[in-house]
């Protein structure tokens, strides 16, 4: 029995072997390979991102088809998860090492499949690098989206403490619930032929953060990876369609002056930065009924200023109930869904797509 176990296993490794090497292999600055997101490509050679959300698609020609990245490993025991969607199929996977090579399709038909991988664990679990492609070869084809919506938020934007399907919760380590392709967001932008950008980061308010965090997003909108020390993002390169607000949840109730003040002041910045851009201001999907009150108070407070000031171009919308089934409080993967469900149709609405 070991040694019919030991001839399977040499078998198995001959035929990955040879299948690898009948492969070609497409560096990550070709120009088959589309990106959108927050990205470093300072070196185009090694493009990095540490945004959950962020992704990279292409179109290969099968039957089999491999994707080398570098995770950073972050503290020396962090590993980043990704989603992989194989024509339009996803499945979740945690990388294991400095660089992984992951193997998303083995033994397809021959003809054309569709690749996208994304970033599900927040930026604080460290860098990607996008090293290629292996394949038989790859084609050029730009998506079918028309739009893009970035989302700017907090944990719940971020999808974090959502997906229980690996580990469930108290189990494992914080970003083993991470999924950010499955938040609210991009399940949003898919439902409306859009691409995504999550501008959002665990913790984070507009004038308060929460556990101990020092910053706010007012302070860190603009970098890369909405950090004090990170590089500056340039955000000329890709103007949204709609950018939707989801702050507040770590805000918690605040002095209603100062809360409406910083915020009529960010929609502001973010107009300057976005001039043709629709915002939509968010009440929080997991606050309780007294933070929601409020949030909802403040948020209508802000909307009629700004449009009473001549921005017509700023909307909001209050989520019908509270989603709290994921860890510690946060919505599950299945409430990002019903988010996303309840959303999708008023962007549709007010944008007329």
């Amino acid at each position: 029995m070991k040694k019919l176990l030991v001839l399977f296993l040499l078998l198995n490794h001959f035929c990955f072997a040879k299948t690898f090497r009948r492969l070609k292999f497409f560096d990550a600055s070709n120009k088959a390979i589309h990106y959108v997101g927050r990205i470093d490509c300072s070196n185009p050679e090694l493009p990095r991102f540490w945004s959950p959300g962020v992704y990279f698609y292409t179109t290969f020609v099968g039957p089999d088809c491999y994707v080398v990245l570098n995770d950073e490993v972050n503290y020396g025991v962090m590993h980043n998860y990704i989603e992989i969607v194989v024509d339009g199929k996803p499945r979740r996977i945690m990388l294991s090492a400095k660089t992984d090579t992951v193997w998303v399709a083995k033994n397809l038909s021959k003809g054309k499949h569709t690749l996208l991988v994304c970033k599900d664990t927040e930026s604080g679990i460290g860098y990607l690098e996008v090293v290629g492609i292996g394949c038989r070869k790859l084609v050029n084809e730009k998506d079918s989206s028309k739009y893009l919506i970035e989302y700017f938020g907090d944990s719940i934007t971020c999808g974090t403490s959502s997906d229980l399907s690996q580990t469930p919760c108290g189990a494992g380590r914080w970003e083993d619930q991470h999924n950010a392709y499955m938040s609210y967001g991009p399940t949003v932008a898919r439902a409306l032929n859009a691409r995504w950008i999550i501008s959002a980061v665990s913790g984070i308010g507009l004038i308060h953060s929460c556990c101990g965090m020092k910053i706010t997003m007012p302070q860190v909108y603009d970098k890369l990876m909405l950090r004090n020390d990170s590089i500056e993002w340039n955000m000329n390169k890709m103007q949204p369609d709609v950018a939707t607000i989801c702050l507040g949840q770590n805000d918690g109730i605040q002095d209603s002056t100062k809360f409406c003040s910083a915020y009529v002041k960010f929609v502001k910045t973010l107009r300057s930065k976005y001039p043709n851009t629709t915002f939509i201001l968010l009440t929080s999907p997991m606050a309780d009924e007294n933070l929601n009150k409020v949030l909802r108070n403040y948020l209508l407070s802000v909307q009629k200023e700004i449009n009473n000031e001549g921005d017509k171009n700023v909307y909001h919308y209050f989520f019908k109930k509270r989603y709290y089934h994921g860890c510690d409080g946060h919505p599950d993967v299945d409430e990002h869904q019903q988010i996303a469900a309840e959303l999708a149709p008023f962007i549709k609405q007010i944008k007329h797509w």
